[in-house]
């Protein structure tokens, strides 16, 4: 039987794994052999049936490859993400851009906005332009709906984000430099009016200053969780419409 919860492992950096309800796994901005957060464990993951790329940065990209030639998942990102990759061998990818959905293995994924850059940096220190960046809201068969904002500074349109699709759990870039850090963050709850919120894209080098606390500090006292989660750890979270 099925559990009729999400099962949501982080990674480090923006990297999840989440186990659905349907069974299925779904691995979102892969970055694992070279992150330094990554549990020695989850190194070498194979096993997935879909993959998400919020945008072409190395950190969010790089073993997208490796993984979808291993276990055949499927790939969904931008369209040029898409494109680049089937050209370097993977085999399923779906592209699609900003303000599509599709479903995939039961589970409905919308791309948004995201306030970032995105290119891939080669071995010769030239930059292959991969589109822009994204965020995700997934909904899993289950109903309940998750937003992945990626790598993204913050934007007012995060409040049609909330009104629109009504993510009951927001994972949301807190370092800071590259990112938003927590007072940015805070806002983006306010907007996306978000229940729980998932830290992320912090910590993980020491540019990326921003803190789980510094972030509980400003939302807890306006009624929305922190959920903050170690690297390599699961939680269930969401059994559907709340």
């Amino acid at each position: 039987m099925a559990q009729a919860k999400v099962r949501v492992t982080w990674l480090g950096h923006s990297t999840f794994l989440f186990d659905t309800p349907g069974g299925k796994r779904v691995v979102i901005d892969p970055f694992l052999e070279n992150n330094p957060a990554c549990p020695t464990a989850f190194k070498s993951l194979e096993r997935a049936d879909l993959v998400l790329v919020t945008h072409g940065h190395y950190d969010h990209v790089a073993e997208a490859e490796r993984i979808a030639k291993a276990s055949g998942a499927l790939v969904i990102g931008i369209f040029e993400v898409c494109h680049w990759l089937g050209q370097r061998g993977v085999e399923k990818t779906s592209g699609m851009n900003k303000g599509g959905s599709q479903t995939a293995e039961g589970i409905r994924v919308t791309m948004t906005h995201a306030l970032h850059s995105a290119g891939f940096i080669n071995p010769d220190g030239s930059i292959t332009y991969l589109g822009e960046p994204a965020g995700y809201v997934i909904e899993f068969e289950n109903g309940y709906r998750i937003y992945h904002a990626g790598d993204t500074g913050i934007f007012g349109d995060m409040a049609l984000i909330g009104e629109l699709y009504a993510p009951q759990t927001a994972l949301l870039p807190i370092g800071d430099h590259f990112t938003m850090g927590p007072r940015e963050a805070a806002k983006a709850c306010e907007l996306l009016k978000v229940p729980q919120v998932v830290p992320m894209h912090f910590g993980t080098f020491p540019v990326l200053t921003g803190t789980p606390a510094a972030l509980r500090a400003l939302v807890e006292p306006k009624g929305v969780r922190v959920l903050e989660l170690k690297p390599g750890e699961t939680v269930e979270i969401g059994d559907g419409e709340q």
